[in-house]
């Protein structure tokens, strides 16, 4: 176990996708229900902000309980910079997106282990321009680790909608 537990629970699911046409993944409608939201019947509705608070929710740490990434930028503490474990927001066009920061890459992107990155979960590069605030749990002592670089440059992230 890490000094995040959130990280190590998001891991689990890299690979976990949305399934096309009428059926829809039953773990992804689940994070709906972890996070209150249990309305949401389909795995279409842009789930980013389902999966970063299911994760924080299964390991104990109440999440903002919001289907809208930018509702992290009001919750838990903010951080002046990144590191590894935090909740890092994001704009994009026509909303936001909300993952875990798991290190950078070689130019200096940062690498996110999010949800509804193309349609799944995994670890995409973003630039750091995008970025509208990090987070980190109220209550939780920061770990105030350097990002390491775990990664050549990347594609950069094109797809959270």
């Amino acid at each position: 176990m890490s000094n995040h537990p959130w990280l190590d629970e998001a891991r689990k699911y890299i690979g976990l996708e949305e399934i096309a046409g009428a059926q829809h993944n039953p773990e992804i409608l689940q994070m709906w229900k972890d996070i209150r939201r249990g309305g949401i019947k389909d795995d279409e509705t842009p789930w980013c902000a389902a999966f970063t608070g299911a994760m924080l929710e299964r390991v104990g740490v109440r999440s903002s309980r919001f289907e809208s990434a930018r509702s992290y930028l009001k919750w838990g503490v903010t951080l002046e910079r990144p590191i590894p474990g935090c909740i890092a927001v994001f704009t994009r066009v026509g909303g936001g997106h909300v993952g875990f920061v798991t290190g950078k890459t070689t130019n200096g992107n940062l690498l996110v282990l999010g949800g509804n990155q193309s349609d799944a979960v995994n670890i995409r590069a973003f630039e750091l321009d995008r970025v509208s605030g990090y987070r980190w749990p109220a209550g939780v002592p920061v770990v105030a680790e350097e990002l390491a670089v775990l990664a050549d440059d990347l594609p950069l992230s094109s797809s959270e909608a």
